[in-house]
């Protein structure tokens, strides 16, 4: 990727703010998910990394997995939780390499998510 991507007001999340569009996951125990792929392994080769915007319904719940390299999660909007709490808007999680979790969001949330390497069933 030669293009830099600037997407402005992350942290006022609103409807109006993020001006992208997101589509369902449509991936087993992942749904009630949406994502807008900011990159992906299509781009990065088979292990490598990857970004997105990710945005949960109220109510989902995806269910554990493990991240072979350090993954990060910045929340914008909402409430997610994982093994390690609640988390509202600026929250920022680094979870090291090979480390496991579920999500889920009782009244829905969006996120910036970055993994090092692509995610495996646990």
């Amino acid at each position: 990727m030669t293009e830099s991507r600037i997407i402005k007001g992350l942290l006022t999340v609103a409807e109006e703010a993020l001006d992208v569009e997101f589509a369902a996951m449509n991936v087993p125990g992942r749904e009630g998910v949406e994502i807008h792929s900011l990159y992906s392994t299509k781009e990065t080769g088979p292990d490598g990394p990857a970004a997105a915007l990710v945005r949960y319904l109220p109510g989902a719940e995806v269910k554990r997995h493990v991240h072979p390299g350090y993954e990060l999660i910045l929340v914008l909007e909402g409430e997610m939780t994982n093994d390690s709490g609640t988390h509202g808007p600026g929250t920022l999680e680094v979870l090291s390499p090979n480390s496991t979790h579920s999500l889920s969001s009782e009244k829905g949330c969006t996120f910036l998510v970055v993994w090092e390497q692509p995610v495996r069933a646990a």
